[in-house]
């Protein structure tokens, strides 16, 4: 074999290995790196699943026919509109959100219901932009308003202070409360009646969820409403890597703020709006 003939021999496996090794490196890809859209997983799916609490009263309820009804629950049913499928809603707990929404294999698209936006979150999560105006305030009985106006006033050792477990009031109580008796309650939604029933002075919430409850039942107050201790915005959290979902419900967002949408779901669920339409 001549010189020539052997140089193109060689430059023929050469070119023939570096085929293979390109070939393997793509069938050996990661599934990241290959795997279809968020969005267009779910418009082939032909359902939105939305992961929410239901113990949130105005913004997310589970009634006890598993019906779901609240300002978030409005708000997932137009991001399934605007991806143009349907919406199932999964139940989770605010001890188990996180781990729920970092799942494997994923359990829900995304997770709805009062939920913070937070740097925390962020750095694991994705969270979209604030939709709803929050803020750390309380509820206590309509008798005892004039003992409760500050911070200080419930921070005392005779004040039962009670917060649902797992979520951000848990975690401002116990910061921000070292004499307050804290009571750790397991269901959200019963708080509020256990307050109004003397087994607790004083309910942590945000004065999303406080309004309802003072409408709803006579014997309550929230005296703070207008100072609260925090101030936050809501907003829609899902799993790191869906940036094109978070992206369309970013734009949903920006498009209800623009056309007044978001304005007339706050007024229709008694809700303060906070954002400018400029």
């Amino acid at each position: 074999m001549n010189h020539t003939k052997h140089w193109q021999l060689t430059t023929i496996i050469a070119i023939c290995s570096i085929c293979i090794t390109i070939c393997c490196v793509g069938c050996n890809k990661p599934a990241d790196d290959i795997q279809q859209s968020s969005v267009q997983r779910i418009t082939e799916r032909g359902t939105l699943l939305v992961g929410t609490t239901g113990d949130y009263r105005p913004l997310s309820y589970r009634e006890s026919d598993s019906t779901y009804w609240g300002f978030d629950i409005d708000m997932a049913q137009k991001i399934a509109e605007r991806i143009g499928v349907d919406v199932e809603f999964v139940s989770t707990t605010w001890p188990t959100l996180t781990a729920d929404v970092m799942a494997e294999p994923q359990r829900f698209d995304l997770a709805i219901g009062g939920i913070t936006v937070t740097e925390t979150r962020k750095q694991t999560m994705l969270m979209s932009d604030g939709y709803l105006r929050n803020g750390k305030t309380i509820l206590c009985r309509i008798a005892d308003t004039l003992l409760f106006r500050s911070l200080a006033d419930i921070d005392r050792p005779e004040v039962r202070v009670m917060v649902n477990p797992g979520g951000l009031n848990e975690r401002f109580a116990h910061d921000s409360l070292t004499h307050a008796t804290v009571i750790v309650y397991p269901r959200n939604e019963e708080i509020p009646l256990q307050v109004a029933e003397g087994n607790a002075d004083v309910m942590i919430t945000e004065i999303t969820e406080a309004p309802w409850y003072v409408q709803n039942d006579p014997r309550l107050a929230a005296p703070l409403l207008n100072r609260p201790f925090t101030h936050g915005e809501i907003g829609v959290l899902m799993p790191a890597g869906q940036d094109d979902l978070l992206r369309l419900v970013n734009a949903l967002i920006a498009d209800m703020k623009a056309d007044s949408t978001l304005f007339f779901l706050h007024q229709q669920y008694g809700l303060i709006y906070g954002y400018s339409n400029n």
